[in-house]
């Protein structure tokens, strides 16, 4: 038995440091290929030449070249699945290709599975093992893209009330943006330079705001951009109207905490129902392996260890679907 768990350590480092060292390469090879791309059209300007260069020359110097995208990134924006992953990366601050990220992802997953097939030696639970090793990846960048939502929803208001006292000051409301951008809360602040930023380079103020709209995915922030953009266009009181939108989101956000606190006791039933027979299984398996072992080994035990598995998910799905309430 310690042999055993000795060969699947071996496995599992051997899974973990390769698909490290090949997720390290996609990603060196890509920002050399980025640098690359930037150096070639910014060598007419650094040689003087742009004077002399006509106006489509000029476009190829901004203009995004997707010759330079790796085969794998190309993929992932072909396969109806995976045109997220950008987002998803983007929102989840992972500085990662979609590509390496694909890479991760089937790496992790065949780690997985290799490290279940050693020690059972069961190809159904090595092929469920691959399955869950698989969605790690994608579950870690979605906990992060949560972490950071929750924490620009609490910083929201903060900043809201930031640019309300800016634009009560005189300020005009690109240079309000700027001072959330510079002196608002992190998660917000990066967001709102970002806004200033592009429409400083150009890019409607509209567009820029919208493009906020679209990384974030909040309903306070879709209302935020809806009030900004129709007092632009009818006029009013914008100090005011964003006062009260801040009032309102800090009243929603009060009342999701108390929901929290009424679904407590569901949450905790969930926990408790998905980790007790986990729990139960590798106690039974430490004490007595030869009773469990049966499970992996006889196809009826396969059948039914797959079965509680895919029971044992969707209840966590179902519960989960009765304690979340969205308003």
């Amino acid at each position: 038995m310690a042999d055993l768990w000795v060969t699947a350590l071996l496995v599992f480092l051997a899974g973990v440091f390769g698909t490290l060292s090949i997720a390290l390469t996609v990603e060196s090879a890509r920002e050399w290929l980025r640098r690359r791309q930037v150096n070639k059209r910014l060598e007419p300007v650094l040689s003087g030449r742009v004077r002399k260069a006509k106006a489509g020359d000029l476009h190829d110097l901004v203009r995004p070249d997707k010759d330079s995208e790796s085969f794998l990134t190309a993929l992932t924006h072909q396969l109806p699945g995976l045109r997220g992953f950008d987002t998803l990366l983007e929102q989840a601050r992972l500085e990662l290709s979609a590509g390496t990220f694909l890479i991760l992802t089937i790496g992790v997953g065949f780690t997985f599975g290799a490290v279940a097939g050693v020690l059972t030696g069961s190809l159904l639970v090595a092929f469920l093992a691959v399955a869950f090793g698989s969605l790690v990846p994608y579950l870690f960048a979605v906990a992060r893209r949560n972490k950071r939502f929750k924490q620009f929803e609490e910083e929201f208001p903060e900043a809201i009330d930031l640019l309300t006292r800016a634009i009560r000051a005189g300020h005009p409301l690109s240079s309000g943006i700027q001072m959330v951008g510079d002196e608002g809360p992190p998660e917000v602040a990066a967001e709102f330079q970002r806004v200033f930023e592009e429409q400083r380079f150009g890019i409607p103020f509209e567009e820029a705001l919208l493009g906020m709209v679209d990384r974030t995915n909040m309903v306070d922030v879709r209302i935020f951009a809806i009030a900004v953009l129709v007092q632009r266009e009818v006029g009013g009181n914008l100090a005011e109207i964003l006062e009260n939108l801040a009032t309102v989101i800090r009243k929603r956000f009060y009342l999701r905490r108390q929901l929290r606190v009424y679904t407590a006791q569901g949450r905790m039933t969930g926990y408790v129902l998905a980790t007790l027979p986990i729990v139960v299984g590798l106690g039974v398996f430490f004490f007595d392996p030869e009773y469990v072992s049966l499970l992996f080994e006889e196809l009826v035990g396969q059948i039914m260890l797959g079965t509680a598995v895919a029971l044992q998910i969707m209840g966590v799905f179902w519960i989960r679907k009765i304690i979340n309430i969205d308003f």
